[in-house]
């Protein structure tokens, strides 16, 4: 026996908004993490390194502006795609760049080889925030949809 479309709906709504939460956290914890390391590294040491530095403080606005935009009770999808597929560049760009160009990066960031000294969360954050958000946004479309 097959439930009905109303209480389908709910449920999808549940793991859409707790998922969302999840990302927000993690998010969060990034945003707060990478700011608090762009901030000191810059003050101490900017003039060792600093592309890395200035390429730190911007993957930290990134994870300040999703958190933000993951925070909103009625999210701006477009906004976060963008910014996560900027994150996603950047992740890989400068993954690929600090090994190819070690010396651009004498010090590590957040995004350098790939996220390594963040247990590679970096590299796969994006990713899974990038499926994530085009699958509710495949939803809310679905469900406006919906007679």
């Amino acid at each position: 026996m097959t439930r009905p479309q109303s209480r389908i709906e709910p449920d999808a709504q549940n793991v859409s908004r707790g998922f969302r939460t999840a990302l927000f956290v993690v998010y969060g914890v990034f945003a707060v993490s990478a700011t608090a390391r762009a901030l000191v590294q810059s003050i101490r040491n900017f003039s060792e390194a600093p592309l890395a530095f200035s390429l730190s403080i911007f993957a930290a606005l990134t994870y300040v502006a999703i958190a933000v935009l993951l925070m909103k009770k009625v999210p701006h999808w477009t906004a976060i795609v963008s910014l996560v597929g900027v994150e996603l560049v950047g992740v890989l760009g400068v993954g690929l760049l600090s090994y190819v160009k070690p010396e651009w990066f004498p010090k590590a960031t957040v995004w350098s080889h790939f996220g390594e000294g963040y247990g590679y969360v970096p590299l796969v954050l994006p990713l899974v925030a990038g499926i994530s958000v085009l699958v509710a946004r495949h939803r809310e479309s679905r469900r406006a949809s919906l007679p």
